[in-house]
């Protein structure tokens, strides 16, 4: 029999704690501090769902982000957890990025959002 929990992404256990106003407000800055920069959701929309890019395919797909910008965004993600990076020794050198199981998980709460965002009503003018 096939087991279902390696293939289907369940979150992460949340711990419990009682959030007051300054631990939501500390975990809101930790968050911002991880994931800003004008490029990082936009790599991670592109990494999500399991895939494993190339970094000339998150060039390609992101052509107007600059490749020292790519690099510094990747680099950052890695260090932070939410990105690994996959280096093949071979020449040429080839190196992939996907998602850690943590950055996967910000998946349905980016989701969130963008529903959340999309339902702002457009600016009478």
């Amino acid at each position: 029999m096939t087991r279902t929990d390696e293939k289907v992404r369940y979150l992460p256990e949340s711990k419990d704690e009682e959030l007051t106003p300054l631990s939501a407000a500390s975990g809101v800055e930790n968050v911002l501090r991880i994931l800003e920069g004008r490029w990082k959701l936009v790599i991670l929309f592109h990494l999500f769902g399991g895939k494993v890019l190339r970094f000339s395919d998150l060039e390609r797909a992101i052509p107007a982000i600059s490749q020292k910008m790519l690099i510094q965004q990747l680099r950052q993600m890695e260090a932070d957890g939410i990105v690994r990076r996959i280096v093949h020794h071979q020449v040429p050198p080839k190196v992939e990025y996907c998602l850690t199981d943590w950055g996967q998980a910000l998946c349905p709460a980016l989701d969130a959002l963008l529903k959340w965002a999309a339902l702002k009503e457009p600016a009478k003018g």
